[in-house]
C-alpha cells in the first residue's frame, strides 16, 4: 500500500511539474523564441560580415600585387589609399621597394616609420632605411635607430644586431664587430641564412668562425 501511496504521488508531482513547465513556456516561450533567433541571427551576420572582410582585404591584396608587377611606386599608394594605417604602411614599403631612385625609397621608408613608429611594419621601415642608406646616414640617427631596434624582445632584433656590427665594420672597429657578432651567434632565434651572413664576416674581418654545433 505504501508503494502504491509513493508511486501516486510521484505521478501527480510529476504531472504538477509539467504542468508548471508548460504554463512557463506558454508564458516565457516566445523570449526563448526571440533569444534563439537573435543569437542566430547574430552568428549569420558575423559569419557576412568575416567573408565582406576578407573578400575585401584579398581584392586589395591583388590589386597592391599587381601595382607592384607593374613597378610603379604611384600605382601602388595609389590602390585604396584611404585605407587602414597597416595597409598604407604596406603600400609605402611596397612603394620603397619599387623607387628606381635611393633617395625616393629613403623618403618613402621615413613617411612609413614616421606614421607607424611603434608597429612592426614601421619599425621594419627603420631597418630597411639603414640597410639602404648604410654609411650615408647621418651616425647619430643610425645608432639611435639600431639601438631601439635591437631592444631585447624586438621583431627584428637580430637583423638590427647585425647592422650594428656592419656600423662597427664601416667605422674601423673590427675587433668590436667580432664581439658583437660572437654575442648575436649565441642568441636564440637565428636563422641559417643569417648565421651563414655571421660567419662570412668574421672570415672576412680574419677571424674564424665558431663551429656550429
Amino acid at each position: 500500500m505504501a508503494n502504491q501511496n509513493d508511486t501516486f504521488i510521484d505521478e501527480v508531482t510529476e504531472e504538477l511539474r509539467r504542468d508548471r513547465l508548460y504554463g512557463l513556456m506558454r508564458r516565457y516561450g516566445w523570449i526563448v523564441i526571440l533569444l534563439v533567433v537573435a543569437v542566430v541571427g547574430y552568428t549569420a551576420w558575423r559569419e557576412y560580415d568575416r567573408a565582406q572582410d576578407r573578400a575585401a582585404a584579398q581584392a586589395w591584396g591583388d590589386a597592391v600585387l599587381t601595382a607592384e608587377a607593374g613597378g610603379d611606386p604611384a600605382a601602388i599608394l595609389a590602390v585604396d589609399p584611404q585605407g587602414s594605417a597597416g595597409r598604407q604602411a604596406l603600400s609605402g614599403l611596397l612603394a620603397a621597394g619599387a623607387q628606381q631612385d635611393a633617395d625616393a625609397a629613403a623618403q618613402a621608408l621615413r613617411d612609413v616609420a614616421a606614421a607607424q613608429p611603434d608597429t612592426v611594419l614601421g619599425e621594419l621601415a627603420q631597418l630597411k632605411l639603414v640597410m639602404l642608406q648604410g654609411q650615408q646616414m647621418d651616425v647619430v640617427e643610425r645608432d639611435a635607430m639600431l639601438t631601439r631596434l635591437s631592444r631585447a624582445g624586438a621583431p627584428f632584433e637580430l637583423l638590427a644586431l647585425e647592422q650594428k656590427a656592419v656600423a662597427l665594420i664601416g667605422a674601423g672597429r673590427p675587433d668590436d664587430a667580432i664581439t658583437l657578432i660572437r654575442q648575436i651567434q649565441d642568441k636564440d632565434g637565428l636563422t641559417e641564412a643569417l648565421r651563414r651572413r655571421l660567419s662570412e664576416m668574421m672570415i672576412a674581418l680574419g677571424t674564424e668562425p665558431e663551429p656550429i654545433e
